[in-house]
């Protein structure tokens, strides 16, 4: 007979989100050498691929609060990775814009995130990597 304890640590959810949990440590662990927490790691990548966006739009399409977002850019630019501007379409709102230096952060930053991933993945062989994250797609696209 299994406690209750032991039965929640059995549960796919609670597995899946402990290993999510220690994913997510080992990445902002190896991306802090670059000076950036996760939110701003995808803030600056959001601006590299949407920019010039204005500064709404990226947190709608991010789904960040706007104050968050404004701390992030505002931490972002401070570092000299984004700039903000007005936006030519309308004056009142801000453009957001990434640097070649913000280009060379992000690809900092993704060969640490490959690191910190295959130190995650470790335990695994290649194949049994491949079948996770070939199931991990699965499991996110039918809840998508």
């Amino acid at each position: 007979m299994t406690t209750p304890l032991q039965h929640i640590q059995t549960l796919p959810s609670w597995l899946a989100g402990r290993v999510a949990s220690r994913g997510r440590g080992l990445v902002a662990d190896a991306i802090a050498v670059e000076g950036l927490k996760l939110l701003q790691h995808a803030v600056l990548a959001g601006v590299a691929e949407y920019g010039p966006v204005a500064q709404a739009e990226l947190g709608r399409r991010l789904a960040v609060d706007p104050k968050d977002m404004v701390g992030a850019l505002n931490h972002l630019q401070r570092a000299g990775y984004v700039l903000r501007s007005p936006d030519p379409a309308d004056r009142r709102k801000n453009a957001v814009t990434v640097t070649p230096e913000g280009v060379a952060v992000l690809a900092r930053c993704a060969e640490l995130a490959e690191a910190a991933n295959a130190e995650l993945l470790a335990a695994l062989n290649p194949d049994e990597q491949r079948q996770l994250m070939a199931f991990l797609g699965r499991l996110h696209q039918a809840g998508a």
